[in-house]
């Protein structure tokens, strides 16, 4: 059995339709309070740990950026702690926000981390104290999560599409969009192919391709949707938010692809399924 940390967000409910998942919700363990997320494990005495529970309000993060590290940072150091305990592996999810969004090649697993943001910082801090704990481990990197639950930018733009005739949108940072459905099975293949072979453990990236931009997502969710919404580009100076973005969010997902044997999936392809299972489309 592997055990998942969280239940309704938008990964944990792609992982809870995986075979030999146990998902807990913040009465099973809550992150604010680490020391849960290790009495968790020790109970249930998985094979394998997810985390796939974090603090996501990036921009909240400026002002909560204590509560932001314990959840992000303090609680997957706790898991990280008694999976070694317990010779399991641990799989944890980050985010391309560690990096400062310089240049325009591909960040790469190994490259220096610099996070523009708090919520950046704290889950840098969460890849920090997983790689100390002494266990095996994966920790994917991943950007721009989308799909058909929770709050994300395809639903934002079938929200807005359906009130507006036009919508300004950031074209300079760019990135990919990851369908938390391609992601959770990317996080159950490392997780049980990390149990018969933790020599895998690492820092990887997983992400969608090709890399784009928000406007461009946009224009295809409109137009995969029949949505009559014009898009016109905007500078990221343009639309100003309390926590700074990363202009270059692009990902090199080849090590995942070699240790694990799972290739970066087509975001347009993602999208049309998530829009089949909101029924936007038919």
């Amino acid at each position: 059995m592997i055990l998942v940390f969280g239940k309704t967000g938008q990964l944990a409910a792609e992982l809870a339709a995986l075979p030999d998942t146990l998902c807990l919700d913040r009465s099973g363990a809550d992150l604010t309070a680490p020391g849960s997320c290790a009495a968790a494990i020790r109970a249930h005495a998985p094979q394998a740990v997810i985390n796939a529970a974090a603090y996501t309000a990036v921009d909240r993060a400026e002002e909560e950026e204590a509560l932001a590290t314990r959840i992000n940072g303090d609680a997957p150091a706790a898991m990280a702690a008694a999976c070694a305990g317990l010779d399991i592996p641990l799989v944890s999810v980050s985010t391309d926000y560690v990096f400062d969004g310089t240049g325009t090649r591909p960040w790469q697993p190994g490259d220096r981390p610099a996070p523009l943001n708090a919520y950046g910082r704290s889950k840098l801090a969460g890849e920090r104290g997983i790689a100390v704990a002494g266990g095996a481990y994966a920790i994917l990197r991943t950007s721009w999560v989308v799909s058909a639950h929770g709050a994300n930018f395809v639903k934002t733009m079938l929200r807005l599409g359906r009130d507006r005739d036009a919508l300004s949108i950031v074209a300079d940072q760019h990135g990919a969009p990851t369908p938390a459905r391609d992601l959770a099975r990317a996080c159950h293949a490392a997780a049980t192919q990390l149990m018969a072979d933790p020599g895998k453990s690492g820092l990887y990236h997983f992400a969608g391709k090709p890399d784009t931009t928000w406007a461009d997502i946009a224009r295809e969710t409109f137009r995969q949707t029949g949505t009559n919404c014009v898009v016109t580009d905007i500078a990221t100076a343009d639309y100003p938010t309390p926590a700074a973005r990363p202009l270059n969010s692009r990902l090199d997902c080849t090590g995942f692809t070699t240790a694990f044997g799972l290739s970066r999936p087509d975001w347009k392809d993602g999208l049309n399924q998530i829009l089949l299972d909101l029924g936007e489309i038919t």
